[in-house]
């Protein structure tokens, strides 16, 4: 598995998505495809995805923490 940081390329609006397919090891469209469908259940979805969006790093800055 690899490091949770939202991805500078192939992501649509955050990234979350693409980031937690990376982790997965799944492809972004499957996770896209999984978000969209339980957003139809009832649930605070959309409000994590706007938490995981904030709470997240890009890659940029997942990788400069590492370079220390």
């Amino acid at each position: 598995m690899t490091a949770l940081a939202r991805p500078t390329h192939g992501r649509m609006i955050g990234g979350v998505c693409a980031a937690l397919a990376r982790r997965f090891g799944t492809s972004a469209t499957t996770m896209r495809v999984i978000f969209l469908l339980s957003c139809l259940l009832p649930g605070p979805q959309f409000l994590l995805y706007i938490a995981l969006w904030i709470l997240l790093p890009s890659e940029e800055k997942a990788a400069d923490r590492t370079a220390w």
